[in-house]
């Protein structure tokens, strides 16, 4: 990986909203995944935990009382397959009905087979500024750099990451050297921002969040290790909405091993303040021979 990355993506009107849009179905709800929620031919992760994300909140809506104002604060999903893009149908059991906090299970289906198991635990997010918070967290600017990397379908990230066709997504060059085929730390940096029409709706805006869990390359290609990554488990936290404006994210992995590694992702709004913490643990590809 070589080339850089150049030119815009995409502008649908609200992609996302049309990802989390569910349908009623006996036992159930019915989903449509474009094949722009993917990387290469399979769908993105982030995504798959979103729609699972949507489908607990609105069987919680269905319901009276306090409950139903609740959003998703922890998503918890294993990955026992990896569908295709297309339709996919999710069953939801509540497994506690609270005032302040609720739990249910996920399973999304794909051709009778189920793809991911989620475990949705639901509240209510943080509104006020945070009460204490570490200080810098990271120095990223608010906003990419003019010299930020887009996604460019020529280059060789653009080719497989049909995600950065349904949001903004820029690569802080500076924390990316396997891009120019050189070797750094396993720590990225990116910006996202879901579109216009998406980042209107709040309830929209905060699924997005928590797909920006997952975001990232993996920090390992950072050590000349490429191929496919696929998670094995990841859980996400949503804190608060996001503040309009571009979310950064910071990845990062503390163990990297031959064949499991962890890809940390903290996330934090344009005011700084924190949004989504994720931990993940995946399939390592292979490292490069050493001589």
């Amino acid at each position: 990986m070589t080339a850089e990355l150049s030119v815009e993506t995409k502008n649908d009107a609200a992609p996302f909203r049309t990802l989390c849009t569910l349908t009623d179905l006996d036992g159930g709800y019915g989903a449509v995944i474009d094949p722009i929620w993917t990387i290469g031919s399979k769908v993105h992760g982030g995504a798959m935990l979103a729609v699972c994300a949507a489908a607990a909140r609105r069987k919680l809506r269905e319901s009276d009382g306090p409950a139903a104002a609740l959003q998703p604060i922890s998503v918890s999903v294993d990955y026992l397959g990896a569908p295709d893009p297309g339709e996919v149908t999710l069953t939801v059991a509540v497994r506690k009905m609270g005032r302040q906090i609720c739990l249910a299970d996920v399973d999304l289906i794909q051709n009778g087979r189920t793809a991911v198991r989620a475990v949705v635990t639901l509240g209510n997010l943080d509104i006020d500024p945070p009460v204490h918070q570490l200080e810098a967290l990271t120095d990223m600017p608010p906003e990419p750099p003019h010299d930020a990397f887009r996604y460019d379908g020529d280059s060789p990230l653009g080719k497989v990451v049909n995600i950065a066709k349904g949001c903004e997504l820029r690569l802080d060059p500076t924390s990316a050297p396997f891009i120019k085929g050189k070797i750094g730390e396993p720590t990225l940096r990116l910006w996202v921002r879901p579109f216009a029409d998406d980042e209107a709706d709040p309830d929209i805006v905060a699924l997005f969040a928590m797909m920006t869990g997952d975001i990232s390359p993996p920090v390992v290609f950072n050590l000349g290790m490429f191929g496919w990554a696929p998670t094995i488990q990841l859980t996400t936290y949503l804190q608060r909405r996001p503040a309009p404006g571009w979310l950064r994210v910071l990845s990062s992995s503390k163990s990297i091993g031959s064949r499991m590694f962890d890809e940390d992702h903290l996330i934090l709004d344009s005011t700084g303040a924190v949004v989504v913490q994720s931990r993940q643990l995946a399939l390592a590809p292979a490292a490069p021979t050493r001589r």
